[in-house]
């Protein structure tokens, strides 16, 4: 069974209801991948989101990556990629799949000057930190291109338009 809390550690407009939001974001993102299984397994499956503010996202930023600078979303993996997918069997209980971190500022600012609802940018932030909870990244161009496409089918099935489309 999945688990999304999202906690707010710094005030974020009412404009969602930031907890349902967010799992409704993990579990479009969750059910496009290999994973998918994890949502309806035994034990709890949990993930975390933490909106906050750019401060926090700096210090954390700096201290887990070496950058000293706010960026609009974290992703901290817990359970090792290669473990993944025997965990819909596992009996342990409660899997805490990982947490997610988005800043308050940088990401309104995005929203903004992408001329988009600071919701849907915020929603694509944790449909994209979900894909690197579960092995996903974007260091090269074919790899960025395939998790763009998947976060591109989430946020449909979210009814939130393709934020890729305008990008030169």
């Amino acid at each position: 069974m999945l688990s999304v809390e999202a906690h707010e550690a710094a005030p974020w407009p009412d404009s969602l209801d930031w907890n349902a939001g967010a799992e409704e974001a993990v579990a479009a993102a969750l059910a496009l991948t290999p994973y998918a299984a994890l949502a309806d397994a035994a034990p709890m499956v949990e993930v975390s989101v933490r909106l906050t503010d750019d401060a926090e996202v700096q210090v954390l930023n700096r201290d887990f990556r070496g950058k000293d600078r706010p960026t609009n979303v974290l992703s901290f993996p817990q359970v090792q990629e290669d473990l993944l997918g025997g965990l819909a069997n596992s009996d342990d209980g409660e899997i805490l799949l990982g947490d997610i971190v988005l800043a308050r500022e940088t990401c309104t600012r995005e929203a903004q000057e992408k001329g988009i609802a600071l919701a849907d940018h915020a929603l694509h932030l944790i449909v994209h930190g979900t894909l690197h909870l579960v092995g996903y990244d974007h260091m090269d161009d074919a790899s960025a291109a395939a998790m763009e496409a998947l976060e591109v089918k989430a946020l449909a099935s979210l009814g939130i338009a393709n934020p890729y489309e305008h990008q030169d």
